[in-house]
């Protein structure tokens, strides 16, 4: 047997010898690579062309109320696999994904400052110390939860300077940057130029979520 859901209250079975899935009354699942409001929309058409009723629909994350039977769930894996999504089955590698997605979520969707330190909010936020996400993070991905938070902001900026409302400073706040100067020496060190030659460039390079959340 493998853990394959959790949710709020219970975890679910999945027995590969019996194929029965067990307890399936409210569920909780983890898809990778679902950052966008694209492959949102992806999932929620094809959980509705399978009958499944859901209540929710987020980045990596997808509540469902109703009994789904085991041939749903591998029609619902098969059609994202298709598409460059996967149903998570693995329970370190689900916080690896919830991690990731905390991240994203906050650098791309949120408006707000956070008022401590984001490693102390990761931490409350997923019940875990710190160490244990970090050291797992290095080993499922191969780089530091840091790296990842900060090629997420660099990307960040590079949206903002492309959509030219904000100045350097602006930015530098929104995103939490300690000052103008940082933002710039992180910037160049990530792409190899200022945020004013990225500006300037014809034509602008940047990577898409769905690639840098890989």
């Amino acid at each position: 047997m493998i853990i394959l859901f959790n949710s709020y209250f219970n975890s679910y079975i999945f027995d590969y010898n019996t194929k029965c899935i067990l307890r399936m009354d409210f569920l909780k699942l983890y898809i990778k690579n679902m950052v966008s409001i694209r492959c949102q929309m992806v999932v929620k058409s094809e959980l509705e062309r399978l009958g499944i009723n859901y209540t929710k629909v987020e980045v990596g994350e997808v509540e469902i109320i109703s009994k789904v039977s085991k041939d749903q769930l591998y029609s619902l894996a098969a059609a994202l696999k298709l598409t460059g999504l996967e149903l998570m089955v693995d329970n370190k590698l689900i916080l690896v994904e919830r991690i990731k997605t905390i991240i994203i979520d906050h650098i791309h969707n949120s408006e707000g400052q956070l008022k401590i330190n984001f490693s102390d909010f990761l931490s409350k936020k997923l019940n875990y110390n710190f160490n244990y996400l970090s050291n797992l993070f290095i080993e499922v991905k191969g780089t530091s939860i840091e790296q990842y938070f900060l090629s997420h902001k660099i990307e960040k900026v590079k949206e903002l300077l492309v959509y030219d409302e904000l100045n350097l400073t602006e930015i530098a706040w929104k995103l939490n940057f300690s000052s103008v100067s940082h933002l710039s020496n992180q910037f160049k060190k990530m792409t190899g130029l200022t945020p004013s030659h990225f500006k300037n460039l014809k034509t602008k390079k940047r990577t898409s979520l769905e690639n840098l959340s890989k």
